[in-house]
């Protein structure tokens, strides 16, 4: 598949790139993009939820009244979680949410991800992206010029760009990340993909392992 290359200006440079078939134009795989979306958001999660157990809520641990004799249920402490107050049966406790998946699974997520950017004409490749100075304005600039200023963005770069990424961290459309940051979620989340020629190599490259 052809492109042509623009610049930060949203002009024609004239030159064309070609995204290659091996990663741009494969047959998407559902399931795949499916397991490592759901990999990538699990691997979010701290997993730092917790409720108290009988065992831990501060309080007496008398017999509240007697056994038998008193028409009602036979009770133990105040503790109890039948009671207001007490411990919660089967409450949450800390675990770790990340499940392992195979590399080539998801590289295949990556590219079917890739892929459906590519046919639906959601990709957009720049000679370069740099800024002289952080500024958000520069960053605003760049998306107003391919007129995609209401579109969600993932810029890929081939090297992380201090000035770059400091620039469009306060724009919540806007999301910048290098080449072997890319993962299958944020490719999906972004409305437009913005692409430099040098990240399309990187991306080549990497796949090509």
């Amino acid at each position: 598949m052809e492109v042509n290359v623009l610049n930060i200006s949203g002009k024609e440079t004239g030159a064309k790139v070609q995204l290659p078939e091996s990663v741009f134009g494969v047959e998407p795989n559902d399931h795949a993009i499916y397991l490592d979306v759901k990999q990538y958001l699990a691997n979010q999660r701290q997993g730092t939820h917790k409720s108290k157990q009988r065992n831990e809520i501060a309080g007496s641990t008398r017999k509240l009244h007697k056994q038998k004799g008193t028409g009602g249920a036979r009770a133990g402490s105040i503790k109890s979680p039948l009671f207001n107050g007490g411990g919660r049966i089967f409450g949450p406790q800390p675990r770790d949410y990340s499940f392992k998946l195979n590399k080539k699974l998801k590289a295949l997520a990556r590219k079917s991800a890739l892929s459906y950017k590519a046919k639906d004409n959601n990709i957009v490749v720049l000679d370069e992206v740099n800024f002289d100075s952080i500024k958000t304005k520069n960053y605003v600039n760049l998306v107003n010029s391919l007129n995609i200023a209401n579109e969600k963005t993932l810029l890929v770069l081939p090297a992380q760009d201090n000035n770059v990424y400091l620039s469009s961290r306060n724009l919540k459309k806007a999301k910048v990340i290098t080449a072997g940051e890319l993962n299958t979620y944020d490719v999906l989340n972004a409305g437009k993909l913005l692409l430099t020629t040098a990240s399309v190599k990187t991306l080549e490259e990497a796949f090509a392992k």
